[in-house]
């Protein structure tokens, strides 16, 4: 009977599945069964489920000793690890990944619970596929709606998981669009530090490309504490030396859905970047290949990083971002054995390249394209060996490179505190005083009234909202009070009212325009490195004779002054 009423819907499709992309119809070619027309429910959920067998490892210290923990997760199974006379003291517990891994296994079925309705038949008709896959668009696409869609899906995965969460949602039906929800309950902080691994894995698991990959497990404790301290309004703990997965704090969900918004709007974004990859596999057949190989072996590893830039810093930037370019580009330091050669990105690194603003200046130069720049600082005595000093990491992006000027330039740009706490701070539309670059002029003149030679971010010539020295040694960090270019706030904890200096362990300068960028910088030091072999060159002919030599004239004019000389005709 299902089956038949499907086939008739299939004769006359209704309006909304012949707008339907030509991809989505295929992806329903390739899984529906030909006799019933329609999608099998498992086959729909295995095509939406995690196309890979993932094992994740965390390194952590146990008994001073460093081990390797391995978890897997496969369609059908997943292998604990159970652990015997060890005491974990860092890294996420045992008990917190395991259930990680149940959240991911069930996540196929939760989709098409939420987005799809089976037929009679018990498969899913075209209609209701194409349904769906609107359905899911618009949870996919930026806005409060798809902040309360993928807050839906992961407190419904969840209770799928055996760990339900205390977040409800009420529905709202007198909106004008569609039913819209009002979120009430609470998360803990480690609910949403599994909220932010899922969207982690689904961005990994859209750009892993059927490829072997091994990829960091992020830290990200920036966007934890960024949240924790949001929610609370005012300090539960110190950010600086705090275990916050220890923390009996309730985080409001409607607090967490304004924290998303305000801090990682695209956080859904990464949900709608596996949806279209799953569609795309299904259009060409490819995920029904990859359900009944055992093409796997992707780890997610959790170490320490030398670079500021590191792929959970990375991954938080590319969440703030509306630009496909810049995100683009950012991929690559959050995936970096995903795309080869992410160091070509890295312009300038201030503990191999040696600090100061002339060694900056010779590595950037000539860079046109976006420019990431993170500077990482230590309030106190800027001693690295002294453990009570509070390190921290902010950050610029800037539209167009560097330009040497004696007053603020740029067009857009955008101020991060990245570490401890995670948080953006975009233009504020009143001045447009973005970046201030100023080298020591080439030609030694009178200036009566010099201006500062440094680097700096908003605020005006002689009161920056950001201040790095010439030689890179100090950092002055101003309330932003003084700025009117980017929009307010700490940039790091307790930050006060008075200027904060502060000394400058790391500087990394990231270009992120792309491989076109990169190319016109290397043609222009190569332009440049040959204007400079050109003028140290010495046209040998013209002085071989010492009495034509300017050296011979210049001698006899000092020895007889008044001696009487024509010109040689």
């Amino acid at each position: 009977m299902g089956q038949a009423s499907s086939s008739s819907s299939e004769q006359t499709p209704d309006t909304q599945t012949l707008k339907a992309p030509i991809e989505i119809q295929n992806a329903f070619s390739t899984l529906s069964d030909p006799q019933s027309k329609l999608i099998p429910l498992l086959s729909l959920q295995v095509s939406l489920s995690l196309s890979l067998s993932l094992s994740l490892s965390l390194c952590v210290r146990v008994s001073k000793t460093l081990i390797l923990l391995i978890f897997s997760i496969g369609f059908q199974r997943v292998f604990h690890l159970t652990l015997k006379d060890h005491e974990i003291t860092e890294g996420p517990p045992a008990a917190l990944l395991e259930s990680f891994l149940g959240l991911l296994e069930h996540l196929g079925s939760t989709i098409v619970d939420e987005f799809f309705v089976v037929d009679k038949g018990g498969g899913i008709s075209l209609s209701e596929f194409v349904n769906g896959y609107f359905k899911c668009s618009r949870t996919t696409s930026s806005g409060s709606k798809s902040i309360i869609g993928l807050l839906r899906l992961f407190a419904f995965t969840a209770e799928k998981s055996d760990f339900p969460l205390n977040l409800k949602f009420e529905s709202v039906e007198n909106e004008e669009e569609d039913e819209n929800y009002k979120i009430s309950g609470w998360l803990r902080p480690s609910d949403l530090l599994m909220l932010l691994w899922m969207c982690w894995v689904l961005l990994l698991d859209s750009e892993k490309k059927r490829r072997k990959v091994n990829v960091e497990f992020p830290d990200l404790d920036h966007l934890l504490s960024s949240a924790v301290l949001f929610c609370a309004e005012g300090g539960v703990c110190n950010v600086w030396d705090c275990d916050l997965l220890s923390l009996d704090f309730q985080l409001p969900g409607d607090k967490v859905y304004m924290w998303i918004l305000k801090t990682v709007p695209f956080l859904p974004d990464c949900f709608g970047q596996f949806f279209k990859s799953k569609l795309q596999n299904c259009a060409t057949a490819e995920e029904l290949e990859l359900a009944s190989s055992s093409v796997d072996g992707t780890s997610l590893t959790r170490a320490c990083d030398a670079k500021l830039f590191s792929s959970g810093r990375a991954w938080a930037i590319y969440l703030t971002l509306a630009s496909d370019a810049l995100r683009k580009e950012l991929l690559c330091a959050c995936f970096p054995s995903i795309c080869h050669g992410t160091e070509e990105n890295v312009l300038y690194r201030s503990s191999i390249d040696g600090k100061g603003l002339n060694r900056f200046w010779s590595n950037i130069e000539g860079y046109y394209g976006p420019l990431l720049m993170l500077v990482s600082a230590s309030s106190g005595d800027g001693q690295e060996s002294n453990n009570s000093v509070n390190r921290w990491i902010i950050g610029e992006l800037i539209e167009k490179g560097f330009e040497n000027r004696d007053q603020f330039y740029g067009g857009s740009g955008s101020l991060y505190a990245i570490s401890p706490v995670f948080h953006v701070f975009p233009p504020f539309g009143r001045e447009k005083n973005f970046v201030y670059s100023h080298l020591h002029p080439t030609a030694r003149v009178y200036e009566p009234h010099p201006k500062p030679v440094g680097i700096a971010f908003g605020g005006k010539v002689g009161n920056e909202r950001i201040f790095i020295e010439e030689d890179f040694s100090r950092v002055t960090v101003r309330h932003h009070a003084v700025d009117k270019t980017y929009q307010p706030g700490p940039l790091m904890p307790n930050q006060g009212f008075l200027p904060l200096e502060a000394s400058i362990l790391e500087v990394e300068v990231w270009g992120l325009g792309g491989r076109r960028a990169k190319e016109v910088q290397n043609s222009y030091k190569k332009r440049e490195e040959l204007f400079t072999e050109q003028r140290r060159k010495v046209d040998l002919k013209t002085f071989a004779n010492w009495e034509d030599s300017p050296e011979k004239m210049m001698m006899d004019m000092i020895t007889d002054p008044n001696s009487v000389r024509r010109e040689d005709r």
